[in-house]
């Protein structure tokens, strides 16, 4: 029989845990417990740091050959409301970023049906160029296919020449949940599970750090987030290129996907982002995304195994289109702050996760 005592045993014991053990953890009402177990885990790995970053992030377009049943930022071309930002306003947008003392530049967008490969790799040359202190993490896996589809070249390929032109790590977004059963009903044209882990399995290969996300809150059950995570623990164990999980709290407001959830509960996101940390043990760093989680309960996840808390995110739109309410950047004073009433140690880190001041 699992029980919390026995996960806690095995986790003190430094025993890996179950997928069992993660449903038991889910199956629980003991909130604190599973918090101050996962507290206790990321104590052993990063002490009393908590990690952010400057960053600005840059959403090329909302113009999208998909149509996920979730997304609030997808247009299609002819739509009122679509954009296409032109290469000097990103480049712009870079340049300026420095100035405010970022160190990256987070660049996501949708998959455009006219734009070509080498307008993405001349967009990474001209950031490069103009503005070469910034690394620039750039482009999930399903743009990363994407790009494969319309030059013709294999994955690898594209990878290579992306680097060459200048992309320094990947985001993790598009993984949505990795279950095929749920991406069916969620966004039956994105590219599956599996060829998702494939792709950041070539990323890690050529060298690459990549992120790894979780879109919780949906249609997906317990076990389906588990599963998800046991999947990404796996390749962890093979190529060790992950740096960070990244659950990402479902935003329902201005969703086409009309569920009976109002989306995530603040306990719901306080458990799983402890669940996390306890199962991903090979994972470096746990990230609660304060745009989609808002503020305060990003903060209190600092009690609960987080040890990031994102960056000052400089004009969001992927999760404000979808009903973030969350401010569009937060100040690095007030971001210090949120950290320091935690009791933790606030330390601006690079993408890389190279520790640059502690404050």
């Amino acid at each position: 029989m699992t029980t919390l005592a026995t996960i806690k045993e095995k986790v003190h014991a430094g025993q890996r845990l179950s997928e069992d053990d993660a449903l038991a953890l889910y199956a629980s009402n003991d909130l604190l417990a599973i918090g101050e177990l996962a507290a206790w885990v990321n104590e052993q790995k990063n002490g009393a740091n908590v990690y952010f970053n400057v960053n600005r992030h840059i959403n090329p377009t909302n113009v999208c050959v998909n149509r996920c049943a979730f997304c609030a930022f997808s247009r299609t071309a002819d739509a009122d409301d679509a954009y296409t930002l032109a290469m000097d306003q990103m480049v712009g947008r870079a340049v300026e970023a420095v100035g405010q003392g970022a160190t990256e530049v987070h660049l996501v967008g949708g998959l455009h049906p006219d734009l070509t490969f080498e307008f993405y790799l001349e967009l990474l040359r001209d950031i490069r160029i103009s503005a070469p202190s910034l690394h620039i993490k750039a482009f999930t896996a399903v743009e990363i296919d994407y790009f494969a589809q319309i030059s013709q070249l294999t994955v690898e390929q594209v990878l290579a020449q992306l680097i060459e032109a200048g992309l320094g790590s990947m985001p993790g977004g598009g993984a949505e949940i990795l279950v095929e059963e749920v991406r069916q009903k969620i966004c039956p044209e994105k590219i599956s599970g599996q060829r998702w882990l494939e792709v950041h399995r070539l990323a890690h290969h050529a060298g690459l750090k990549t992120n790894a996300t979780m879109l919780y809150g949906h249609v997906e059950t317990a076990a389906d987030r588990v599963r998800h995570m046991a999947l990404l623990r796996e390749l962890q164990d093979q190529t060790g290129g992950f740096q960070v999980f990244i659950p990402l709290a479902w935003q329902p407001e201005n969703s086409p996907l009309k569920l009976d959830t109002k989306g995530t509960s603040g306990l719901d996101d306080l458990k799983t982002l402890a669940i996390a940390r306890l199962f991903l043990d090979n994972f470096p760093h746990l990230k609660a995304y304060w745009i989609m989680l808002g503020e305060k309960i990003a903060q209190v996840a600092l009690a609960f195994g987080v040890d990031d808390l994102d960056g000052t995110v400089v004009e969001e739109k992927i999760g404000h289109d979808a009903g973030a309410a969350s401010p569009q950047s937060l100040t690095l004073e007030r971001l210090i702050r949120l950290i320091k009433v935690a009791g933790k140690t606030p330390v601006e880190r690079d993408t890389l996760y190279n520790q640059l001041r502690s404050f």
